[in-house]
């Protein structure tokens, strides 16, 4: 399998959701699973299958990170050389050109992405117009609505 990117602030919340899921949720859902068989009867035991049920969901989550974890390529781009250019880990303000404002986007990857708190997954179009070119350069990209949106490249930072 190859190389999943991942920023350090990305392994680090999925480093700290396997913690949880297996110091605190796993030991919780073992206990609701004990006290549901204490109750007898298995077979019409609503409690015990809801256990059963959310035990697996949360074994199939632990396993899910794990395999994210073990096939992840950290890149902390703090310390790489840059040289101004927009690279993946990259936080980049732009000029929207076509509706006069101005947006900041940071460059991570599939799994970190969260359009809210300005997160773009490198493989968007956006992102994908975006690496390699450098401060004060500007770029087209196209939607998959298939509008065209003008940018200028204002900022790049390395945080």
């Amino acid at each position: 399998m190859s190389r999943i990117p991942m920023t350090v602030e990305g392994e680090k919340l999925l480093q700290d959701e396997l913690q949880r899921l297996k110091s605190v949720e796993r030991p919780a859902v073992i206990a609701a699973i004990a006290e549901a068989r204490a109750h007898g009867d298995l077979k019409e035991n609503a409690e015990y299958h809801a256990a059963r049920e959310k035990q697996s969901f949360l074994e199939g989550r632990i396993s899910e990170i794990e395999s994210k974890l073990s096939n992840a390529q950290i890149i902390d781009v703090t310390k790489m050389d840059n040289q101004g250019r927009i690279i993946f880990g990259s936080t980049v303000t732009l000029d929207d050109i076509k509706n006069s404002k101005v947006v900041v986007y940071k460059i991570v990857g599939e799994d970190e992405s969260d359009l809210k708190n300005n997160k773009i997954s490198f493989k968007s179009p956006i992102a994908r117009a975006l690496i390699g070119k450098n401060q004060g350069d500007y770029i087209e990209v196209v939607t998959p609505g298939g509008d065209v949106n003008e940018f200028e490249v204002k900022k790049v930072e390395y945080i």
